[in-house]
């Protein structure tokens, strides 16, 4: 199983609709739980959002927490990680904060850190392109030619 679990609701946005084009196509299916955004100041907000991720994390599922920090594999590399995360029969959980990222306790329990790049993206933006990125390791690891490999000449 893959699930997403991410601060904020996306509602009826064209990026919610990217993410959920990408989870029907998807095997094993993809869900994604939204949680609500905290409030107060940034610390308790990061607090806040981080207990709501952990609380909703399955027990025993291995989480990959989506942080600035975290390793920025290629799209191959990438689906042979999630073949490997698939393969130990637990839930596979990819956790996304909420503006103020992620906090500590929430890496802390990451089983994996992984970054979609250097530079900032909009929390729809970055469900939408970790769902694509999922779609894509999954075509890669069955063959399928969704993926083309190096740079068009």
């Amino acid at each position: 199983m893959l699930r997403i679990l991410a601060i904020g609701r996306l509602k009826d946005t064209p990026e919610a609709a990217l993410v959920a084009r990408y989870a029907t196509r998807i095997r094993p299916s993809l869900s994604v739980t939204e949680l609500p955004d905290g409030s107060g100041a940034p610390a308790e907000i990061k607090r806040r959002e981080g207990a709501a991720l952990l609380a909703a994390l399955p027990e025993g599922a291995f989480a990959v927490a989506l942080d600035l920090g975290g390793e920025a594999p290629d799209s191959v590399a990438l689906a042979r990680k999630l073949e490997r995360w698939l393969g130990l029969g637990r839930p596979v959980c990819f956790l996304i904060g909420g503006a103020e990222g992620l906090d500590a306790a929430v890496l802390a329990r990451a089983d994996a850190v992984l970054s979609l790049g250097a530079m900032t993206w909009p929390h729809a933006l970055a469900r939408a392109m970790l769902a694509e990125q999922l779609y894509r390791a999954r075509a890669i690891a069955g063959g399928h030619p969704y993926h083309r490999a190096g740079r068009p000449e």
